[in-house]
């Protein structure tokens, strides 16, 4: 009998005769392998998710088994903490929560299908630092995997898919249809000792990584696929979030593949937390009409200490982008961008300070975000629409910028005016095309600023953990 065949007999039995089956990870005697893989953290207690019922048909709904799952294993937070299996299989669900001391691990050909029965999407109310729903006034979806308050968590596996199979919710933004705002994809808010790696994510009814409110985070290892016409689709959202480290991923997106935020305009100021100490090295994106990494807009709790290197973006609008507007208040400095490649691009540098969209006509006109200490250097791109658009703010001048050793090939029918420069002020060095009038070229070669200090995040190690896979 082939060892797939075993699992799914042996899966039945299990279901049939209503067994609990929960072992402790180092004694459990696998029959056909160990799963070994990285985690913040090792787990002393495993389980199945088919131990509490699942059916991995695609049709069946697991929502009750997962919870169930989680709910059980939440138990043994004191005790080691608990993981929690994945076998191959399409486990269809809808939105569930996470605990502390947890690992959710999904095995390669496991996949997790978001639930098209909007019943199995219980309600949040809107983000405190936003002030309402992004697509709708009311409150929102809660995401398909979510989790708040909590410490240690790791969602990780071999290779593993999350199916957000979010072409309906598409269908009902586009046509006006929702009356609260669509779920994300991940959601961990107020939470501590965060990873999530080595996942394919798919079609998220829209952001797909949204950590918020939260800190010492690691993110490493995600393919994440959407359509690039799909709405608001981006990546990775760090959300008023401190610590986060962000490695070795591949975002193909219909929105930002990464947008650092900190809250919308007033709502954001109130709450005052803002989005630091991010590192952010070895992506690849692709996103025809949007930004491979976004600086707001809604940035109004601040946006300090941002680090980005060896980035790759292929046929993507522009590249580490600012955008910003009156209201917002609060702050975008000390950038840091180094090593990036760039091929068909619209725009290589782009600065927004009127990034119009606001929750409601109470926000403030007097509070003007500072834009300061923004650096760019070891820049090459090919086949360039515009080099540049800098566009700050009248009387609140976007200052410090500084750009050097960057080389810019235009494509075959660029825009004449190469560098589109208003209420910005900064130094250039080695770069070419000519540079706007604002950014003076220096008669020195200077090298624009990169930090050489590390992040406390970078120095956390993970460690290898292993746990039996019977029935395999």
């Amino acid at each position: 009998m082939e060892t797939s065949s075993k699992f799914h007999v042996v899966s039945a039995i299990i279901v049939a005769l209503g067994l609990f089956f929960l072992t402790a990870a180092e004694c459990r005697k696998p029959v056909s392998g160990t799963i070994n893989y990285s985690a913040i953290n090792c787990r002393k207690h495993s389980a199945l998710l088919t131990d509490f019922g699942a059916v991995g048909d695609g049709k069946t709904s697991n929502t009750k088994a997962f919870k169930a799952a989680v709910g059980h294993l939440s138990q043994l937070a004191s005790d080691g903490g608990a993981q929690l299996i994945v076998p191959p299989g399409r486990w269809l669900t809808g939105s569930f929560n996470l605990t502390s001391h947890f690992t959710l691990f999904l095995q390669k050909d496991a996949v997790i299908l978001a639930t098209q029965d909007e019943s199995e999407w219980p309600h949040l109310p809107v983000l405190p630092s936003y002030g309402r729903g992004r697509d709708a006034p009311g409150g929102r979806f809660s995401s398909l995997v979510f989790g708040t308050n909590l410490t240690d968590v790791v969602i990780t596996g071999n290779n593993g898919t999350i199916d957000g199979q979010g072409a309906s919710w598409w269908a009902k933004f586009k046509q006006g249809h929702l009356t609260l705002t669509r779920p994300y994809m991940i959601e961990i808010m107020y939470s501590n000792q965060i990873q999530i790696s080595n996942l394919t994510l798919v079609n998220s009814p829209s952001w797909f990584v949204h950590p918020i409110y939260s800190s010492n985070i690691t993110i490493q290892g995600l393919t994440i696929l959407a359509p690039v016409d799909s709405p608001n689709t981006d990546g990775i959202d760090p959300d008023s979030c401190s610590q986060t480290r962000i490695e070795d991923c591949y975002i193909v997106s219909g929105d930002d593949c990464i947008a650092v935020k900190s809250g919308w305009d007033e709502y954001g100021i109130k709450v005052g937390i803002p989005t630091e100490h991010l590192v952010i090295r070895r992506l690849t994106c692709i996103s025809p009409d949007s930004a491979t990494i976004a600086l707001g807009s809604e940035m109004s709790g601040g946006i300090h200490d941002v680090r980005a290197e060896d980035i790759t973006a292929i046929d993507t609008q522009s590249s580490v982008r600012i955008k910003t507007a009156v209201g917002r208040g609060a702050y975008v400095k000390d950038i840091y961008v180094r090593r990036m490649t760039l091929k068909t691009m619209k725009y290589v540098f782009w600065m927004t300070g009127s990034y119009g969209s606001h929750p409601d006509p109470s926000f403030d006109p007097k509070a003007l975000p500072e834009i300061t200490n923004i650096n760019y250097k070891q820049v090459v791109a090919e086949n360039v629409t515009y080099s540049a658009r800098l566009d700050g703010i009248p009387n609140d001048p976007f200052k410090g910028i500084c750009i050097s050793n960057v080389t810019i090939t235009l494509t075959e029918k660029p825009k004449k005016l190469q560098w589109n420069c208003t209420n910005v002020e900064g130094i250039t060095s080695n770069v070419t095309p000519k540079v706007c009038d604002l950014l003076p070229e220096q008669k020195e070669v200077i090298d624009c600023a990169f930090p050489e200090d590390r992040l406390a995040i970078e120095d956390v190690k993970l460690v290898t953990c292993s746990a039996s896979t019977p029935f395999f």
